[in-house]
């Protein structure tokens, strides 16, 4: 039996890959952005608005992501890991929560409010989460090579 259920690690992986496109689609919505705030007319442009929808799946996605951990809980440790490496996964774990719904809610309050502090805090917000999805990734990787005790595979759709 894998600690998370099949909707969980796609729900995982669908928002890692829609982080890539969106981190990918920046420069067209940020220019789009900086076009609109100051007075200039924009003309639709396909990524501008594949920016705006995917960050709007990613919030509805991280969001329901939540209801299921509220409902089921979280996933427990793999067997053997310290107190201290537990504490910086629930840490990091609950920090990428939080940054994802607030990149999300900030740039929709930019995009649709024209909020310009909204749009300063998605771009500050921009770097908060490569470097919590980096750690994260580090962390996973440093599981797999270096401790190789399975936990990689928890994220895995093979049983």
């Amino acid at each position: 039996m894998r600690p998370y259920s099949k909707i969980q690690i796609i729900l995982h992986w669908v928002v890692a890959l829609l982080l890539g496109l969106q981190f990918l689609q920046s420069d067209y919505i940020g220019a789009a952005w900086r076009a609109a705030r100051r007075g200039q007319e924009t003309v639709f442009d396909p990524l501008v608005m594949a920016h705006v929808a995917g960050g709007i799946l990613v919030l509805l996605l991280v969001l329901w992501r939540l209801v299921i951990i509220a409902r089921k809980g979280t996933a427990k440790e793999v067997a053997g890991t310290s107190p201290l490496m537990v504490l910086a996964s629930k840490a990091t774990h609950w920090s990428l929560y939080l940054v994802l719904v607030l990149i999300s809610g900030s740039g929709l309050a930019a995009w649709f409010g024209m909020v310009e502090t909204a749009g300063e805090v998605h771009e500050v917000l921009t770097s908060v989460i490569i470097a919590l999805v980096g750690l994260h990734v580090a962390a996973a990787l440093y599981h797999h090579f270096y401790l190789k005790d399975g936990l990689m595979l928890r994220m895995s759709l093979r049983k």
